[in-house]
């Protein structure tokens, strides 16, 4: 399913998350290429991926049918364990 990353959104990230400024493929590659999904507190997706030794990607999207979706947002998280306290959709 196509996951859309608007600049609107990707502006959003990269000012309340500067530190996510390099990172526009990776967040592209985390919603085609996650090792899970979490679930959202109002209905969104959590896709995690690792990017370097202990370090991880995280990707916010919604999805709107099975033709289109969106992100949400984006950061990075050295702390995997406190998502895998929500429900898990699917992965590792």
């Amino acid at each position: 399913m196509p996951i859309r990353l608007t600049e609107e959104r990707w502006i959003h990230i990269t000012e309340e998350h500067s530190e996510m400024a390099g990172y526009y493929f990776e967040v592209l590659e985390t919603v085609e290429e996650l090792e899970a999904i979490y679930e959202g507190k109002m209905g969104e997706c959590i896709a995690v991926r690792k990017i370097g030794k202990g370090k991880y990607i995280v990707v916010v999207y919604r999805e709107l049918s099975k033709e289109d979706g969106f992100v949400i947002t984006a950061f990075l998280t050295r702390r995997r364990k406190q998502l895998e306290r929500r429900g898990k959709i699917w992965g590792q």
